[in-house]
Formats: structure tokens, sequence, C-alpha cells
């Protein structure tokens, strides 16, 4: 599962036994929901991938609930469909020992890119093994989707008040929101070993394709993008942003 600064993404690998500074809080009227402006998302990056105690105490959690949901529903997905391989590999877990790769997590807080342990699945047990591995690479981007909102709807209408203790939680949740937001985004992004990828071939033949022509270089084309900028800036901002706000006015309703 390859996570890009502000992101997490999910590799499926198909086959047989594989699948392949703190936010400024803007603190509402009495009565009012806190505006969507609240998110400030480059402020929000030195806070999700600091060094110091206190980013690690507000950040990690968000960020291990995320990988492991995100994990456990490619898993649990798969199983439903009749696979048995996932749960043999012990990836029907909500342990995260069971989802993190260290390696990839030391690289996520080090150059901003990790990865997570890729949930192994084989989809000849599936009815339609092509609408399965559709099902199965959707189920983490709409999984962080669904934390996403859950965790804004709390952001938006839980009472924290204004002491450290609420404070704290606040930003926990706040960074939950904002880590769900990108894992789902850049999932769903259509570049190999990324769970888009894995929706487009199954929903286009020259799709389908395409990503076998690039999957050899997906690696390569991701690092460069990410280094760049370039996806953060004219894709993921962008994208995340809209995500957010489509969120707020349902939770908002």
């Amino acid at each position: 599962m390859p996570w890009c600064p502000q992101r997490g993404a999910s590799r499926v690998r198909t086959g047989r036994g594989a699948r392949g500074e703190g936010l400024p809080l803007a603190h509402p009227a009495p009565g009012h929901s806190r505006p969507v402006g609240w998110l400030a998302w480059k402020g929000a990056l030195s806070l999700l991938f600091g060094v110091s105690i206190e980013t690690l105490i507000v950040g990690v959690p968000g960020l291990l609930v995320a990988i492991v949901f995100h994990e456990w529903a490619h898993a649990a997905v798969s199983t439903a469909l009749g696979d048995p391989t996932p749960a043999r590999y012990g990836r029907l877990s909500f342990n995260p020992l069971a989802h993190i790769d260290w390696i990839g997590m030391i690289m996520l807080w080090v150059f901003h890119f990790g990865w997570a342990r890729p949930v192994q699945i084989d989809p000849r047990y599936y009815r339609n093994p092509r609408m399965g591995l559709l099902l199965v690479a959707l189920a983490g981007p709409v999984m962080n989707v669904l934390l996403g909102f859950v965790f804004l709807l709390l952001l938006l209408h839980v009472p924290w008040g204004t002491g450290n203790l609420g404070h704290v939680f606040e930003q926990i949740v706040q960074l939950a929101v904002i880590y769900n937001v990108f894992f789902a985004v850049f999932n769903i992004l259509p570049i190999p070993p990324l769970d888009g990828s894995r929706v487009l071939s199954t929903v286009s033949e020259g799709g389908a394709r395409l990503m076998a022509q690039i999957e050899p270089y997906g690696w390569i084309i991701l690092l460069l993008l990410v280094f760049t900028g370039v996806l953060t800036r004219t894709v993921l901002f962008p994208m995340a942003t809209w995500l957010l706000n489509a969120l707020q006015a349902v939770a908002t309703i």
C-alpha cells in the first residue's frame, strides 16, 4: 500500500496467493458548525509528518485507522466473495501489526512516501472474477471515504471544549479526516499499483492494456509525480478539497 505525502494507497496484486504546525482551528460561533475553511491543507503537513512527540500523538491514531481499515476492507470484501486467502494470511484483523510494513512506515515519516503490506487474494474463488476484482479494489478507498465522513461528523458536532485535552482530541479527529480523505483520492488514481489502476483494468479493456503496459514503471511514475510536487498541486489537493466539501455538505444537512 504505497502512500504519498497526504495519503495512503493500497496495492492489489492478483494471482495465486496474492492480491495484488498544527491546523489553525476556526472555532465557530455557538450553534454554528465549523466552516470548511478550517482545513488548511499545507498547514496540516508539518503536523501530519512531524517527528516530535506532540505530532506523533495527534497524528498516529488517524494514520493507523486509515491504514488498517483500508486494508481490512480489501480483505473483508474478498472473503465475502468466497476467497479464504486473506483469512489464511491473518488479514481479517484490526491489529495494525497485521497490516503495517515497518520499513514503509519509516519511509512515510522520513520521505513522505511509504507503503503497507498488500492484502493477498485469489480471484479464482470469485464467481465473477472481473466484478470481484473491481469490488475488492474499490473497497479500500470507499472505506476511507466512509471513515472520513464519520470523523468529520465528530469534528463538526462534538463539543470539544476549550481545555488542552479537548484540543488534543480535536486535532486527532481533524487529522483522521485529512488522512482518510487523502487516502481515498490517492488510492483511486489510475497509476499502478494503486487501486485506481485495478478499477480501470476491470471496467475497460483499453484501460487494462494501458495499465499492463505501464505497470513495470508504475513506482517510478509515482515517485516522480510525488517528489516533484506535480501530483499534489494539480491532482491531490483539488480532489481532496472537492471531496471534503462534498462530505461537509452532507454532514451539515
